[in-house]
């Protein structure tokens, strides 16, 4: 039986999303939960999964087309299946949109080898018209390159960001006049991306509707990092464990016993979730996203130190799974890499908590002896929706992690 494919809702308040490039054509056999499309979000570009198998039949909404959640996009069926009906009902693609700045770049980075087949030659531009991609026009005017004098290699002679960077960086490529420097009484304009207008949504949503608490401690890490290095030493680097990876193993664990830190309040029930999925917070060049690694409480440190660098990995090439995306039951954010000590983050809606954690530091340290020693100490913080939590509840939450950490070997077992 023929089924309808719509926009999904890849996002606590996602709205719309762009079509970016369709994985499969019409005529494709499609298998469930095998990617079928690419979509842009106010945040990321992520790799749409086909809630059937069939045939793709007929692509509603064609690349470029921007479609509202739970609009028909394609339709899925039997060969030779009568589908007039769902084509029928179907609502017209709108207009399409030129590729926003991020989702090309996000492809951009991609290796050669996942670069999607060039599309079919676009019609001529009226005379006079330079075509460029946002991206190329962008960098033309942050580099001083005239697009005048740039030949574009994209499809139907489109300049794109490496037709910009070669001229840039040609021998012949003359450097931009400096703008003037404002004065210090002149106020400016800066015109936020999609993506920082989505964080700051999503951010006042959190912090207006969702009450915060927070209690923070300081963790032990010496015996955690003396056990990353052997473990390290025995996987040859093939995976390699972070630091990040022990402390998304240690929340795994903890989180068994607290499942309420573990749900989403709705209305006036909880609702909990059977498995873990634990956000990483990942640092793009556009913005911040929180994408997961899911069912973390059936895999050992070695597969979720895989998995964590596999996530990154395609979160900088923009190719992201719907499920890794939205699907976060629980989220960590770690700033130790930028040595940052101690921070709180903010609750990514409709998870229920998250954990902040900073960097891991020599420090001197009283021990039970009265003898001051040098230990290898991190700074934990949890911040948790009081609607579902009480502190005393977090302050146990982080009692536990705080003892799995300072006592490693369940980690590895």
């Amino acid at each position: 039986m023929a089924k309808e494919l719509v926009m999904p809702q890849m996002g606590y308040d996602m709205q719309q999303g762009t079509v970016v490039r369709w994985i499969k054509k019409e005529g494709d056999e499609v298998v469930r939960g095998e990617p079928v499309a690419e979509i842009e979000t106010d945040k990321a570009v992520v790799e749409m999964e086909s809630i059937g198998g069939g045939v793709l039949r007929k692509i509603v909404a064609p690349e470029g087309t921007v479609a509202q959640v739970g609009e028909v996009i394609a339709i899925i069926g039997e060969p030779g299946e009568d589908i007039s009906s769902l084509e029928a009902k179907a609502p017209k693609p709108a207009a399409k949109t030129s590729p926003a700045p991020k989702a090309e770049a996000a492809l951009a980075k991609a290796p050669a080898a996942q670069q999607p087949p060039a599309p079919a030659q676009p019609p001529p531009a009226p005379a006079g018209e330079i075509k460029a991609s946002p991206v190329a026009k962008r960098l033309a005017q942050e580099l001083g390159v005239d697009l005048g004098r740039v030949t574009g290699t994209g499809p139907g002679g489109r300049i794109v960001r490496e037709d910009v960077e070669a001229v840039a960086q040609s021998p012949a490529a003359q450097p931009a006049t400096p703008a003037p420097a404002a004065s210090s009484a002149e106020t400016g304009r800066v015109e936020l991306t999609r993506m920082r207008q989505a964080i700051a949504r999503i951010t006042s949503i959190s912090k207006q509707q969702i009450p915060h608490y927070y209690v923070g401690n300081e963790i032990d890490m010496t015996s955690a990092m003396e056990m990353r290095r052997q473990v390290n030493e025995k996987l040859g680097g093939d995976p390699r464990v972070t630091v990040n990876d022990l402390i998304i193993k240690a929340v795994t664990i903890t989180l068994k016993d607290f499942p309420a830190l573990n749900s989403s309040f709705k209305e006036a029930h909880l609702e909990t979730h059977p498995y873990i999925n634990v956000g990483i917070a990942i640092d793009l060049e556009q913005g911040l996203i929180v994408p997961s690694i899911a069912n973390c409480e059936s895999k050992s440190l070695a597969e979720i130190a895989r998995a964590s660098t596999d996530l990154g990995k395609r979160a900088q090439e923009g190719r992201l799974h719907e499920s890794e995306y939205s699907g976060g039951t629980f989220s960590i954010s770690n700033l130790g890499t930028l040595d940052v000590d101690s921070f709180f983050a903010i609750i990514l809606p409709p998870q229920s908590a998250v954990l902040a954690v900073g960097s891991v530091k020599k420090r001197p340290i009283i021990d039970d002896n009265d003898q001051v020693v040098v230990r290898q100490m991190m700074n934990a913080n949890l911040s948790a929706d009081h609607r579902i939590s009480d502190g005393a509840e977090g302050a146990r939450f982080l009692q536990a992690l705080k003892a799995l950490l300072e006592n490693p070997v369940s980690l590895v077992m």
